[in-house]
């Protein structure tokens, strides 16, 4: 059986019905791929790089990890917060540095390693509207180097997910997020949008890494050849893409 193992924070724990609508990305990614991939969480809440190392949860990846595992590496909410010294790690300097800790770990084992930007945060400017992108600063353009550097894929969910919002607005992003309660943890809905964003660089990279996956318009394991439909989820089940959908609730804003 092929395996992905995730990393991460918040945004791509596993959740169980006590912290329902809350979803993470771990758990929408298991609606992209074949029926013969599991997918294993070692995200935790709350957790930079430098704590989930800290608190031995690298040393858990460590021991699980195999030759021909798909590792994917996501942090940076935690990571950000200067004032907690038991998180916080420059992104430039010790997140970085605590990343290559991670794609040496995948690489001792014969595993792969694919470094993934953080999910972007709900924000737009309550008086025009308009997203508001860079909630997350340094922290995506140090993962970019350093996935240059190291020779190492990057998916780039930062720009992704940003792109997304961008798009679709205040109004209709909010059925992505636990909102009201907060705009950085995602509902259902939106961990299988955001998680088809991963789909989609993994299906970029080809080979390995697109062969875990189905077809985004396959309505069975074995439909899995066809290529995809749309570039986005769609809203909902009318078959509306999401153009379409935009448009109409941008038309009815305006009524």
């Amino acid at each position: 059986m092929r395996r992905i193992i995730y990393a991460g924070d918040s945004t791509v724990t596993f959740n169980r019905i006590a912290t329902y609508p809350q979803t993470g990305l771990s758990q929408g990614l298991l609606l992209y791929v074949k029926e013969d991939v599991f997918v294993r969480s070692f995200a935790i809440n709350g957790r930079s790089t430098k704590s989930f190392i800290a608190q031995g949860r690298l040393a858990q990846v460590d021991a699980y990890l195999e030759e021909g595992d798909v590792l994917l590496i996501q942090f940076g909410h935690n990571d950000e917060k200067q004032a907690d010294p038991l998180r916080y790690a420059d992104p430039y300097g010790e997140y970085t540095d605590n990343l290559r800790l991670f794609i040496e770990t995948a690489r001792r084992h014969g595993a792969l390693p694919v470094l993934v930007t953080s999910l972007a945060r709900r924000l737009f400017d309550p008086q025009t509207g308009r997203f508001l992108p860079g909630s997350h600063g340094d922290y995506p353009d140090a993962v970019r180097r350093l996935a240059a550097a190291e020779q190492v894929p990057c998916i780039d969910l930062t720009a992704a997910s940003e792109q997304y919002l961008a798009a679709v607005g205040d109004f209709a992003s909010r059925a992505l997020y636990v909102y009201p309660a907060d705009n950085s943890h995602l509902s259902v809905h939106g961990a299988a949008v955001y998680a088809g964003f991963i789909a989609d660089g993994l299906r970029a990279l080809g080979g390995t890494y697109a062969d875990l996956l189905v077809a985004r318009d396959a309505e069975d394991v074995d439909a899995d050849a066809r290529a995809s439909v749309y570039p986005y989820m769609e809203f909902s089940s009318s078959g509306q893409g999401w153009e379409q959908q935009k448009e109409a609730i941008e038309k009815s804003e305006k009524e």
